[in-house]
């Protein structure tokens, strides 16, 4: 127990030390940065539940970091680490990953002290549906409140049980399906969800790898082909970043996970691995692989790209300087401590934050939110409308030229836009404008050093500006 609440303060000491290093190049007055600093509310909550006859007292953590923009917003995760450290470290992170990524939501974050893996689904139901209750009568959830979705050990079966919770308790609220996201699509989701985080890692790095001049320091030529890529961690956001990543023609040469690692110089098949993980529940004995029994050491092998996609605080002062990779993607929350990144730094590695890279999950919830509020299927009113106009793009060109496309050729060219096509086209112009305005802040201030300072700057600036303009400080 008492690493678990070690490793959650050394995570929120690590938040803090970036949110100060950024912090004074705002030359904001002190009062208002110790404002966004802090957290607003801690709520911890200690429920009953009987489980195999037995009552077990489970403990709830919902944490609100800032209100400057309602809801707020976060995921819920399962975990016997649970501690009241680590979800306020990431509750902070996502705030300033909100602002990062100009989604209008405050941050927030909520844990759950259990073991997914050891509960039946029954039980995991029993203390899903009473966290939820928990958080009803205490006015922390709901669409204009505050709106959890899923995080490590929590999926759409999860948001579910705590959307149909909040419908009984609120029947008749049109809006309540958008208590939380991450929701199955059956039950008010929406499509594009479930990839998002790996896709918005994937975005990330390819706008990172546009820039010539950023590259050529890294002694790296632009795009994604042929870069060699080893990925900590093949649960949903590892594995879309492998996939995204490796049909862009990058080169997936190791995997890590728990139970042990898999590495091959010339390129893994993603959907291989995945495949063969699904059908023997462990990613080992991969057929032309070589199975690495200490996956940590994976973090040390050579490549072009290593993107942590696990948990917290995997890159420490012990292992840093053996990092080989040239660039960092931090795919999960907080994979680099703050005496890591010192090292990482000064060896000319380049970490690309997660409080940028990450946003893929929350920037698609917002859209998820939206939808249910709206209450229509994005691209219904206008799929149809896209179509025909297109069509007749099309029948004017084969009337200039005299030639006719095939049915199949026309289906291609005139086809409109769906939910899961406007949702990938909404992250992708997110994660590229975003990175851009964290790259053109580092271009105009170079004394932030590296791109993560940068992106707390400019997340400190927006927020900042929400705080002032609604008249809270000067």
């Amino acid at each position: 127990m008492g690493n678990y609440l070690e490793e959650g303060k050394k995570f929120l000491d690590t938040v803090m030390y970036y949110y100060d290093k950024a912090a004074k190049h705002t030359g904001l007055p002190q009062g208002l940065l110790e404002r966004i600093r802090n957290c607003n509310s801690v709520y911890k909550v200690y429920f009953p539940v009987e489980i195999d006859g037995e009552i077990h007292n489970i403990e709830g953590i919902r944490v609100q970091h800032s209100l400057h923009k309602l809801p707020t917003k976060g995921g819920i995760r399962y975990s016997p680490e649970v501690s009241e450290d680590e979800v306020k470290a990431l509750a902070t992170l996502m705030t300033f990953k909100c602002a990062v990524v100009n989604v209008p939501f405050g941050g927030a974050k909520g844990g759950v002290k259990i073991d997914p893996r050891k509960v039946s689904e029954k039980v995991l139901e029993k203390v899903t549906r009473r966290f939820a209750a928990e958080l009803i009568k205490k006015n922390l959830i709901g669409p204009s409140l505050d709106v959890p979705a899923p995080d490590y050990g929590t999926s759409g079966r999860e948001m579910g049980w705590i959307a149909d919770t909040y419908m009984t308790f609120k029947f008749g609220d049109t809006d309540a399906q958008g208590c939380v996201t991450g929701k199955p699509v059956g039950i008010g989701g929406i499509r594009g969800r479930t990839e998002a985080t790996g896709l918005g890692v994937f975005y990330g790095i390819r706008e990172f790898l546009n820039y010539e001049d950023d590259v050529k320091k890294l002694g790296l030529t632009t795009g994604i082909k042929d870069k060699t890529v080893i990925i900590q961690g093949f649960g949903n956001v590892g594995y879309h970043s492998a996939k995204f990543l490796h049909e862009a023609g990058a080169k997936i040469i190791g995997i890590a996970e728990y139970e042990g690692g898999i590495y091959n110089a010339n390129g893994l098949d993603v959907e291989a691995v995945f495949k063969h993980r699904k059908e023997t529940k462990s990613i080992l004995n991969f057929p032309g692989a070589q199975n690495i029994e200490n996956s940590l050491s994976m973090l040390e092998m050579e490549c072009d790209i290593l993107i942590p996609a696990a948990l917290e605080n995997q890159i420490t002062k012990d292992n840093a300087d053996r990092i080989k990779a040239k660039i960092i993607a931090e795919a999960a929350n907080g994979p680099v401590t703050m005496l890591a990144e010192q090292i990482l730094l000064q060896k000319g590695i380049v970490i690309i934050p997660d409080l940028y890279l990450n946003a893929g999950g929350v920037t698609v919830s917002y859209f998820e939110w939206l939808k249910n509020l709206s209450n229509v299927r994005f691209g219904r009113m206008g799929k149809r409308a896209e179509e025909k106009s297109y069509g007749k793009i099309v029948d004017t060109v084969e009337a200039l030229t005299g030639k006719h496309l095939s049915y199949e050729e026309r289906s291609k060219i005139v086809q409109g836009s769906d939910e899961e096509d406007i949702v990938r086209s909404g992250l992708e112009d997110t994660m590229i404008g975003s990175y851009q305005e964290i790259r053109e802040a580092l271009k105009q201030k170079p004394e932030l050093g590296d791109l993560r300072t940068a992106a707390f700057y400019i997340a400190i600036k927006k927020i900042a500006l929400s705080y002032q303009l609604m008249g809270i400080f000067p």
